[in-house]
């Protein structure tokens, strides 16, 4: 049996999740996108539930399209608030519209989110070697850099603790601890 991080023991969403997705390097900017809306709408709940409702986001918000979302008007909005498939909260529906907006800038200004996003590890994913889930910090000088970025660019539900599950999420940073396959897996170049 294959030993993992503590976290993606107990569901086979999360086990699937950590070994196929997790701390792998991404660099797709509408991935990337899904991502940090995902991050920001699940504070307050847990990954599991947004986990289980990825699918109903990716249809209500037409794949993640950046630029479809930025034009998104209140018709949208109402739309969206009674979509009984994602988590039906005004602020978090109306801030990924102005994540995307504030998202779409930076891809004209750096030539793409990933440009953008990437510098703050300095383009290369960061490798921890926590051997323990306990020793995994939730939040590090590089997501409070992110997160004073992000806001002054716009974005909303990017605090510091958010930026750094996001980091974790798309590989910026391999906090896989070292017990687990997938720590040496995701440190393939990407």
């Amino acid at each position: 049996m294959q030993k993992r991080c503590e976290w993606a023991t107990t569901d086979p969403l999360y086990i699937d999740y950590h070994d196929k997705e997790w701390g792998t390097p991404e660099h797709d900017d509408r991935k990337l996108f899904e991502f940090l809306i995902l991050e920001g709408v699940q504070a307050g709940l847990s990954w599991l539930t947004i986990l289980r409702k990825r699918d109903n986001y990716r249809k209500a918000f037409d794949e993640f399209d950046i630029r479809r979302i930025a034009e998104y008007d209140e018709r949208k909005v109402e739309e969206l608030l009674s979509n009984k498939g994602i988590i039906r909260n005004r602020l978090k529906i109306t801030a990924t519209i102005q994540n995307a907006k504030a998202v779409f800038a930076i891809q004209k200004e750096f030539g793409s989110f990933d440009a953008y996003i990437w510098q703050f590890v300095g383009g290369k994913p960061k490798r921890n070697a926590w051997k323990a889930l306990k020793e995994v910090p939730s939040k590090t000088l590089e997501s409070d850099t992110m997160s004073k970025d992000l806001i002054k660019k716009g974005l909303k539900f990017v605090g510091s603790t958010i930026c750094y599950a996001f980091m974790q999420a798309t590989g910026m940073v391999n906090d896989h601890t070292v017990d687990c396959f997938r720590h040496n897996e995701v440190q393939i170049p990407a």
